[in-house]
């Protein structure tokens, strides 16, 4: 008698494909690192004087409760070294009071009419 011949299809029928696994799991090397892909920040276009428009409107909004340069740069798109002489200016005009200048960090608050005592 000649030998038998192996049926594939009858192979196949008890088995499950084997699935190949992530190449995160195995033990291969990590991807090199791009370094050309780093997101890039957008370029601030701040003014560095004020017009007319924005120093009025700067002048008539300021005395609000915590005031810093960098603030007044974000409010108004002034640069901070423009915010920190008009908050310069404004102090001399006694409507906001430094509350910390530590190192380049300067916070003012509004100043509050100071109570006058009883006169008796």
């Amino acid at each position: 008698m000649p030998p038998k011949k192996k049926d594939p299809k009858k192979d196949q029928k008890g088995k499950q494909p084997q699935k190949k696994a992530p190449s995160s799991k195995s033990g291969g090397k990590p991807k090199k690192k791009k370094w050309s892909r780093v997101k890039q920040r957008d370029h601030l276009n701040n003014m560095p004087f004020f017009d007319k428009v924005s120093y009025a409107k700067m002048k008539k909004d300021v005395p609000y409760k915590c005031v810093t340069p960098a603030d007044l740069s974000s409010r108004y798109k002034i640069r901070v070294s423009l915010a920190r002489a008009a908050l310069k200016e404004l102090e001399s005009e006694n409507r906001i009071r430094a509350i910390t200048k530590h190192n380049g960090q300067l916070t003012y608050t509004r100043t509050t009419a100071e109570k006058q005592p009883a006169k008796q």
